[in-house]
């Protein structure tokens, strides 16, 4: 037995939510984000050259902006700890792509 849960709903709270500084993060394509976020995660604050480690990683970017994505990243994450990002719409049959899960993973 699988539950559907719709993604277009999702998808439209997160967009509909303005971050920071917009005209930034819009230049950072998801691909950009996830190789940023796994830099983090090799260069941790103790990496001499840091910045520049993670702008080599990511590419096409400087330390500048790594910088500034880093700080859009601590905003987000405070905005959603303190609760003013809206929570996403999970309903059924919102007239978007669906996502199936059987019961079993729903544990």
């Amino acid at each position: 037995m699988s539950t559907e849960f719709s993604l277009c709903s999702n998808l439209k709270a997160m967009t509909s939510y303005t971050l920071s500084s917009p005209n930034t993060s819009l230049r950072w394509t998801t691909e950009k984000n996830k190789l940023f976020e796994n830099a983090l995660a090799i260069y941790d604050k103790d990496t001499p050259e840091r910045w520049n480690n993670i702008a080599m990683f990511v590419g096409g970017t400087t330390e500048v902006e790594v910088k500034r994505q880093y700080e859009i990243l601590l905003e987000d994450i405070k905005n959603i700890e303190s609760g003013k990002v809206p929570l996403p719409d999970y309903t059924r049959n919102a007239g978007c792509g669906k996502l199936n899960i059987s019961s079993a993973e729903q544990r």
